[in-house]
């Protein structure tokens, strides 16, 4: 939490000489490779942050975008620059800081997000939620944006304020995305935006594209006890073959139905949401594979990865489920190089516009990733 201000709280800031930071010769301890596709927006990144411009690197879900930032950090600290990494979640930072620290060893990290012990801690190196960046004001001569469509950035007008209002006058912005809005890929399209595209995983398959399947009125049949007869036999196959399955809901009390009727089925099925106290203790589980199917609300669209499963939809069409959300559910299948496929299905009472969208655009990765030599035949 930012802490609780009224009109008559002081609000103290800093307009003297910024503390000197020694940056040690040796920068980045990170040696690991990247793929052709990581290098060339890895490249971008570096020039992008040297010329203090900005630029968007729309990287599918599993592309390895951390990687990609580090050649730019590491320019950034040999400059003497001050750079922040900013994510709407907190997991996220919670994710990142070790990686960080491990590619970065003898630079001070801050890390910031609601009731973090490095509030007070000046680093040339930070990482916050979006939130956190309402501290700063004219500090950063870099801010890489992850996750820019994300909520809550994308919803909360005072986030995207606190990321313009938390750059020096002179500075580079570096949004990452696997799903840029519909305004933003039109920009992209038309050239009124730099961009890079990562159109492929760093194994060199493609991104598994969803099947639409039509299951009639599900919400109906969920209220008589019973699932529509393709779900469950879709489920039983996964059951049987002991695959470890996502399945989205759009809403808990349906989720809630469901998971009574598939639990006659088989017991090791859990169901997770936001308000879940157990939430993180069963997504522990899933990665133990300790759970053989979890049903879930949107939350576990983005920024977890389990390495072998198949996922579905369950009201594919329900107007929670947008182009992005189903582009990054379609993007938590075959992340891992040992597992690199999966079945993505979406059950749907009717097609939505999203849907297609979503599709086409996971369809025009994959021919992209082809055409530049990403992908292997």
């Amino acid at each position: 939490m930012m802490g609780r201000i009224s009109e008559c709280t002081p609000l103290i800031g800093w307009n003297g000489q910024a503390p000197d930071i020694q940056i040690p010769a040796q920068i980045m301890a990170w040696q690991g490779t990247l793929s052709d596709g990581q290098k060339v927006a890895s490249q971008h990144v570096v020039e992008a942050i040297e010329q203090s411009q900005e630029h968007l690197i729309w990287a599918v879900c599993g592309a390895g975008k951390t990687e990609v930032l580090f050649a730019g950090i590491e320019s950034a600290l040999a400059a003497k620059k001050r750079i922040c990494i900013a994510t709407p979640r907190t997991d996220v930072v919670l994710e990142l800081t070790p990686r960080l620290k491990a590619a970065f060893p003898e630079i001070p990290i801050a890390s910031l997000y609601g009731g973090s012990e490095d509030r007070h801690l000046y680093a040339p190196l930070t990482i916050a939620t979006t939130h956190q960046l309402l501290r700063f004001f004219h500090a950063f001569d870099a801010i890489i944006l992850d996750e820019v469509d994300a909520f809550p950035y994308t919803v909360e007008e005072s986030l995207q304020y606190a990321a313009v209002q938390a750059r020096k006058p002179t500075s580079a912005m570096i949004y990452l995305t696997a799903t840029p809005n519909s305004k933003w890929q039109r920009e992209c399209r038309t050239g009124k935006r730099a961009y890079t595209t990562i159109p492929a995983r760093f194994h060199r398959k493609p991104l598994p594209v969803p099947e639409f399947i039509w299951c009639g009125n599900w919400q109906k049949q969920l209220e008589k006890g019973k699932l529509p007869p393709n779900v469950v036999k879709w489920i039983k196959t996964r059951i049987q073959a002991e695959k470890q399955t996502l399945v989205f809901f759009p809403h808990i009390p349906l989720m809630e139905k469901a998971l009574a009727i598939l639990r006659k089925i088989h017991p090791a099925i859990e169901a997770v949401h936001a308000e879940d106290p157990d939430r993180k203790s069963k997504v522990q589980k899933m990665r133990n594979k300790e759970v053989l199917m979890l049903l879930t609300t949107t939350i576990l669209e983005r920024g977890v990865t389990f390495p072998n499963i198949d996922v579905a939809v369950v009201g594919a069409e329900d107007s929670i489920f947008t182009e992005s959300a189903l582009v990054q559910i379609a993007g938590r299948a075959g992340r891992s190089k040992d597992h690199p496929t999966g079945v993505v299905t979406f059950f749907h009472y009717g097609k939505t516009e999203d849907m297609l969208k979503a599709k086409r655009q996971i369809v025009t990765m994959n021919r992209e990733g082809l055409n530049k030599g990403l992908l292997d035949q």
